[in-house]
């Protein structure tokens, strides 16, 4: 090919990129990520599979999908679960007798955008903790916050900030998610104080929403 004025002949020498140069440039600008599939999505260009434009979409597109990943490892960290349950992979068929369809129906989130709550009850064993986690990280997957915890660590957390003067604190940290489970809720009498803390606590949380698990039934 010949080079326009030049003469006959003459070829265009190829482009020639500063590799460390456009790895500074992507960092500067946060999108260092995408160096990540950047030699992927090239070959993908130069076999003739991508043009200009959806090269570049597909490269945004690959660091949109990297911060989300990234986004839910972090929320699900924060969420402190005892385990990474989700609703995939629940076996309904072990217990028959469980509300499938109205499980299923919950991870819609209806609930969560409602400021609803969520009771979950029946004797031990049936998943209760599974189902709670697992729409806790339906929410996550979603973009809220959540929190997972033993309704006795809660108290216990609320009672020591009574002693050191961090109760205020620690009851605006339990508020804060959008979604808080308390597992094996009313396992037990509450004192006084517990009861006073509970109130408290879900008064704070007004509008948010709770997953209770009891062995108990709501109408103990």
């Amino acid at each position: 090919m010949s080079a326009p004025g030049g003469a006959p002949g003459t070829s265009i020498p190829p482009a020639i990129v500063d590799t460390n140069a456009l790895t500074r440039a992507l960092h500067t600008l946060k999108l260092g990520g995408m160096l990540q599939t950047l030699d992927a999505r090239l070959a993908q260009a130069r076999a003739g599979e991508l043009g200009h434009l959806e090269f570049l979409q597909v490269l945004c597109l690959d660091e949109i999908s990297r911060r989300e990943t990234t986004a839910i490892a972090r929320r699900t960290r924060r969420a402190r679960f005892e385990q990474t349950a989700t609703l995939e992979g629940f076996d309904f068929t072990a217990n028959p007798k469980l509300p499938a369809a109205q499980i299923r129906d919950l991870a819609a989130l209806r609930w969560l955008h409602a400021g609803e709550s969520v009771i979950l009850h029946g004797p031990v064993g049936v998943g209760k903790t599974h189902i709670a986690q697992a729409l806790a990280h339906q929410a996550i997957r979603a973009g809220a916050e959540a929190r997972f915890a033993k309704t006795s660590r809660v108290l216990a957390e609320l009672a020591g900030g009574h002693a050191d003067g961090t109760w205020t604190r620690r009851l605006r940290e339990l508020a804060r998610p959008a979604v808080l489970v308390l597992d094996d809720f009313a396992m037990r009498e509450l004192t006084p104080n517990q009861a006073d803390d509970l109130y408290e606590l879900i008064n704070e949380r007004a509008h948010r929403s709770l997953i209770l698990t009891s062995n108990r039934s709501p109408v103990d």
